[in-house]
Parts: C-alpha cells; structure tokens; sequence
C-alpha cells in the first residue's frame, strides 16, 4: 500500500535541493574567482629579459621571445606566373609555462624581400584599428595560419602605382612577440 506523504513535505525537500544547489554554485563561483584573480596587491609578473606588459587575471604574463619559436614556411618551393605564393607561419610556445602573444596584424610581421629590396610587408596596408589576436600557448602548443603574398609591391602607407615584382627569388621571414623565425626562400616565375 502506497501512501503519499503531505504536500508541504514535498516543498521542503525542493526548497532544500534548491539551497543546496545555490550554495553548490557559490563555492563553485568563489573557486574560480580565487584561481583567475592574482594576489592582493600583486602586480603583473615577469621574468628576466622578458618583455611582459600585461598580465591576465591568474598570472599568465605574454611570453618572453626565448620561450617562442617561429616557423615561416612557403607552401611550395616555386610559384608560376602569376600565382599568390602561400606562407604558413607557426608561433609554438617552447617554455615551461602558459603566456600570451598578441599575432594580430599589428604585432605579427610577414616581409617578403629579394636580395637587399623589401619588397612586401604585411602591415604597410593593414588597417591602424585592426583587433588584437591574442594567442594564450600552453607549453609545447603552437598556433599556425596561412599568409599569401598577392604577388604586389608595398610600402609603409600603403601608396599606389609602385612597380610589380618580377619573377625571381624572394625570401619569407616573420617576427612577432620580440621572436624571429628564420628565412624562407622560394622562387616566383
């Protein structure tokens, strides 16, 4: 025989799930608040030589150029004619800790040269408000794009009518974050 207990009863045990739940949720707030917000009165962290300028809640400061390693990679060794060469560009964290890099278009430089001429950059016509792309690495993790050269000359503000590269060999570096890979040569035409 099945007797059903008072309704008030019912409205007790909800009301207590329903405490219990909230204050589960309270210490699971408080939690990450204590793990993402520094010390009080700490102030952003840095290493020797590094060129830390913020820091995130938590202290993952931006990564010291020592800790990166760049790679710039032309997608094929030569190019006909008429077709935009494909960069690859790989930022990986080579330190022990997790930071941050900022690869937007403003920090993250691709520049195409050939012998002592500069031929292109990938900031002479990016726009001056472009966002930031801030990468947070974890140890050992990288973060790779593709970059294609359309094959034109720039200059720092972009000016028009400046004569076209010919076909020949061209030389694909990139920095960012006080980092440098090292030189990618490819061939045009």
């Amino acid at each position: 025989m099945d007797q059903r207990l008072p309704a008030r009863v019912y409205w007790v045990r909800r009301v207590l799930v329903l405490v219990v739940l909230v204050g589960v949720g309270a210490v699971v707030v408080l939690g990450l608040r204590a793990l993402t917000d520094p010390a009080p009165g700490a102030s952003p962290t840095s290493t020797p030589g590094s060129t830390a300028t913020s820091t995130l809640p938590g202290g993952i400061a931006d990564c010291d150029p020592s800790a990166l390693r760049l790679t710039v990679a032309p997608t094929a060794a030569s190019f006909p004619d008429g077709v935009s060469p494909g960069l690859t560009v790989t930022i990986a964290n080579d330190g022990s800790v997790a930071c941050l890099v900022d690869a937007g278009e403003q920090h993250a430089l691709v520049t195409i040269t050939s012998g002592e001429d500069r031929v292109w950059s990938s900031q002479d016509c990016a726009p001056a408000d472009a966002p930031a792309r801030t990468l947070l690495l974890a140890p050992g993790k990288a973060d790779t794009r593709q970059v294609a050269w359309n094959l034109l000359r720039s200059a720092p503000g972009c000016p028009e009518g400046l004569p076209t590269p010919g076909a020949g060999t061209y030389v694909a570096s990139f920095t960012v974050g006080g980092a440098q890979a090292s030189p990618a040569p490819f061939v045009v035409g």
